[in-house]
């Protein structure tokens, strides 16, 4: 394929969002000198320059404002102990994505006698969504419940941040980690050969700082020194944007706008937009508040989860309930992948309603660790959990 006619950032988001996603007839994407086996390709949209910048204009401007923190409710389902009405916008939600807290009988029941793997994001499921991403620091509490829990199932920690960061972020050895939304994983020694992604640079042995034997995978490590170009310029071309703030996550660049006046935001936008230009091996996504440039690559938090399960030797096992607790629009990928195989169940963190792929929900970080809490508790009782 000419890649000549479309050097325009692809603008794409991991959830469906209202009237500003892009859609076009989709045709398969390739790059010369791409080594990536045809399973990880990922289609994209052909627009021509002006028809994307008027959807930009439009459209994606929408996006960034629809990515805001929506306003919380502040009661609780009444199984929970607080009053709610009918009325209520998120109590009729919890019909839909009824609270793992009141169901947790009903989840333990379905893990009796299996192996429940745990999948955590960090921003907003272990610690506070902040204004400053650099003040994300989980409680001393949340660390110790994820230390506990870590005891008794094998738990990962997928975050969009750099894994170097998320690590120093929890701080517990404890733990596998995948960074730039599972673009840089750490993971156990696979025990069968059965994960191949036909890319030399996939799989390296190697140890971590205790001298344990892991995994590094990262799939897109030739895109590195693109990725360093684009921050840089990012960093040059938002110097004047007051509140503005770039931050290098390795493979994918995020550009956080949540301290930027809301006027100013097409003005964000529109700046990365033009960097990205010629750049057509990037994309472009939204989360909350920020923008991330990733590479081009059919790699999300959804086959991260699997590659680790595949690492763990749990993948395509009956007996083996993966749980994975997320509060963004990147957690999506990782909840279908859950549901659609009916492997186990996603938990959306998440104070107002908002459609999503998971099964339950929790209101906020301090729900997280009561769950997690409650976890262990289950476990430590041979005939709650094994009968």
């Amino acid at each position: 394929m000419d890649m000549n006619s479309n050097h325009t950032p692809v603008l794409t988001d991991s959830a469906p969002i209202t009237n500003s996603r892009l859609h076009s007839n989709l045709l398969p994407y390739s790059h010369t000198g791409a080594t990536f086996s045809h399973g990880m390709l990922l289609n994209i949209p052909r627009k021509k320059t002006g028809i994307l910048e008027d959807v930009f204009s439009c459209g994606w401007l929408d996006a960034m404002k629809s990515s805001s923190p929506p306003p919380k409710y502040i009661t609780k389902d009444v199984n929970q102990g607080f009053a709610s009405s009918e009325s209520d916008p998120y109590f009729n939600w919890l019909l839909k994505y009824p609270s793992a807290l009141a169901s947790f009988d009903q989840i333990t029941n379905f893990a009796k006698g299996k192996r429940i793997a745990l999948f955590l994001d960090y921003d907003g499921t272990l610690s506070p969504i902040v204004d400053n991403p650099d003040c994300a620091f989980m409680s001393d509490n949340m660390r110790a419940a994820v230390k506990k829990v870590a005891e008794y199932f094998p738990t990962a920690i997928i975050s969009g941040r750099s894994r170097d960061k998320v690590h120093e972020f929890v701080g517990l050895t404890e733990l596998y980690y995948a960074g730039s939304h599972g673009m840089d994983i750490i993971g156990p020694v696979r025990q069968s050969q059965s994960v191949s992604h036909n890319h030399p640079n996939c799989i390296v042995k190697s140890t971590d700082k205790q001298g344990k034997k892991v995994n590094l995978f990262q799939p897109a490590a030739e895109f590195l020194p693109m990725i360093n170009e684009v921050l840089n310029s990012l960093i040059e071309c938002t110097r004047d944007i007051k509140g503005a703030k770039i931050e290098n996550n390795k493979f994918c660049v995020s550009v956080h706008y949540r301290n930027v006046d809301e006027k100013s935001w097409d003005l964000v936008g529109r700046r990365v937009n033009d960097v990205l230009k010629g750049f057509p091996r990037l994309r472009l996504t939204h989360g909350r508040k920020v923008l991330e440039v990733r590479p081009v690559i059919n790699w999300d938090k959804g086959k991260a989860v699997t590659f680790l399960l595949e690492s763990l030797g749990l993948n395509n096992c009956d007996d083996v309930l993966p749980i994975y607790i997320g509060d963004d629009r990147t957690d999506e990928d990782a909840f279908k992948v859950l549901r659609e195989g009916n492997k186990g169940y996603g938990i959306l963190v998440s104070s107002a309603p908002k459609e999503s792929n998971a099964s339950y929900s929790l209101r906020d970080p301090s729900e997280v660790m009561e769950f997690l809490k409650s976890l262990v508790v289950w476990k430590q009782s041979p005939l709650k959990s094994h009968i």
